[in-house]
């Protein structure tokens, strides 16, 4: 796996795995979910299980290489609602407005209600009837969220 990242990236993956497995083995779901959050990625607690059964439990360095390969290719999720937003701006401006946003986000993949609507731009400072700047949106939208174990 260590031909699928640079040299550097292997450097900051080992230095924050032995940081938690001191024993060079990372047993626990809060270890894991910990590295990686650190590294900037958003597992999920069905995908932080999935790795651990697919390893038996136990998670040594060069399988958690295969884990940040495997997720690294799984988490590009904001590049690609980024693209979706710019394959649909054709002033290329840069925005959208807040009403199609809303309307977009109550009507399509999960389906959204409006309460969660809401709850989405007060966190992204959103306002009900102004533009909405896509890049930043998609950036707080997916921003990891903290597990407090």
């Amino acid at each position: 796996m260590a031909h699928h990242f640079k040299e550097d990236d292997i450097d900051e993956f080992r230095e924050c795995f032995y940081l938690f497995a001191r024993e060079g083995t990372i047993n626990k779901l809060e270890e894991l979910s910990i590295i990686m959050r650190s590294l900037g990625m958003s597992p999920t607690i069905t995908e932080l299980k999935k790795y651990f059964s697919e390893n038996n439990g136990k998670l040594h360095f060069p399988e958690f290489l295969k884990v940040m390969h495997n997720h690294c290719r799984v988490e590009k999720l904001p590049d690609e609602i980024l693209a979706a937003f710019k394959a649909n701006d054709r002033q290329h401006s840069g925005t959208i407005h807040s009403k199609h946003l809303k309307h977009l986000l109550q009507g399509w993949g999960e389906n959204l209600n409006s309460k969660e609507v809401e709850q989405i731009f007060r966190e992204a400072n959103v306002y009900p009837n102004g533009k909405v700047n896509y890049d930043e949106f998609v950036k707080i939208a997916c921003a990891p969220i903290p597990d407090y174990y």
